[in-house]
């Protein structure tokens, strides 16, 4: 009982640090705003003109609500990888499903843009044909283990990586419309990419927390998922399909951004322990502000310079999953 309420009193906190680290990161910038005007102007809405309503409601906000979206959507998407495949280095990263979709993505933005409109679909697409090459090539009768996972993860991200090469040397003349979205930048997103993204979002966010139960009994082990009368087979599939589908959406809207989906639920289950009621929850919250300060650290300390924050995420990722191998002994 106190374990839980301990649990959750870091998950509400969590949820209002996020909620304050976004208003903050809206006032940071070329333009300094302060704290009360961007509380005022959000509340009175488009209905005074001025320099701080185009600014706060046609580029901040929405670039501060998409990175909150996307990191927690990421985070979910790897959390529930993580139990599917059984061991925590599991992420769409890593198993393929990030480049997976961002090189079905680039085949429309390069070879056919005037098919734009299809590439939530091509991302999730994608992303579930890797998901199921990596499912395959790492599946052994004794079961995942990790590394069959990463090595199966680099044999799909090579591949896809080929196919990402060969569209942009194919199409270079078209390329440099492509390169932001090729590093994960949230630069120049505004409410047309809020939109685009936000349904899918909530949809995915709703079939996560009634995924819950399942992700508890998979984390247990085949045989206890198989003594309770659970279909092992059927649970991998819906979480795979609901974790794919999460990262897909994030990678149509502001490319790849990889590592959210390790970092973020290995702290989460540090902080709050592996029970995915709590878990899930927490890796949304850590996910949201994470990306933010990506995004936000990104824009601001390398000014007039805008940093993608996919680039931080590699950076600050590629070191701390170094460390996980070490600590693990893999």
């Amino acid at each position: 009982m106190i374990h839980t309420a301990r649990s959750r009193m870091i998950i509400i906190t969590t949820f209002v640090v996020t909620i304050l680290a976004a208003v903050i990161a809206i006032g940071l910038g070329s333009v300094h705003i302060s704290i009360p005007d961007i509380l005022s102007t959000i509340v009175n809405g488009r209905n005074n003109e001025g320099v701080y309503t185009t600014i706060i409601w046609d580029i901040r906000l929405p670039r501060v609500l998409l990175a909150l979206i996307i990191g927690a959507s990421i985070a979910i998407s790897g959390a529930l990888l993580q139990a599917v495949m059984g061991n925590p280095l599991a992420d769409p990263g890593l198993t393929g499903v990030t480049s997976g979709a961002a090189a079905f993505v680039l085949l429309i933005l390069l070879a056919n843009p005037e098919l734009t409109h299809l590439i939530p679909l091509a991302a999730f697409t994608g992303g579930l044909i890797a998901a199921a090459i990596v499912y395959a090539l790492a599946w052994r009768r004794t079961g995942i283990t990790p590394i069959t996972i990463i090595l199966s993860g680099v044999a799909v991200n090579a591949l896809c990586g080929g196919v990402i090469g060969f569209l942009s040397i194919l199409y270079s003349d078209r390329l440099p419309s492509a390169v932001q979205w090729m590093n994960g930048s949230l630069a120049a997103k505004g409410n047309a990419s809020l939109h685009m993204i936000y349904v899918y979002a909530i949809i995915g966010w709703i079939l996560s927390i009634f995924a819950i139960r399942k992700a508890n009994i998979i984390r247990l082990g085949d045989q206890v998922a198989t003594n309770l009368g659970e279909s092992v087979t059927r649970i991998r599939i819906m979480l795979s399909i609901l974790a794919v589908f999460l990262a897909a959406i994030s990678v149509a809207a502001v490319g790849m951004i990889s590592f959210v989906g390790l970092i973020v639920p290995h702290m989460a289950r540090l902080l709050v322990g592996s029970d995915y009621k709590y878990m899930l929850p927490m890796s949304m919250a850590m996910g949201a502000i994470v990306l933010l300060i990506a995004d936000t650290g990104g824009r601001t300390l390398f000014a007039p310079l805008d940093i993608p924050a996919g680039i931080l995420m590699a950076v600050i990722g590629g070191p701390y999953f170094l460390y996980l191998m070490r600590k693990r002994a893999f």
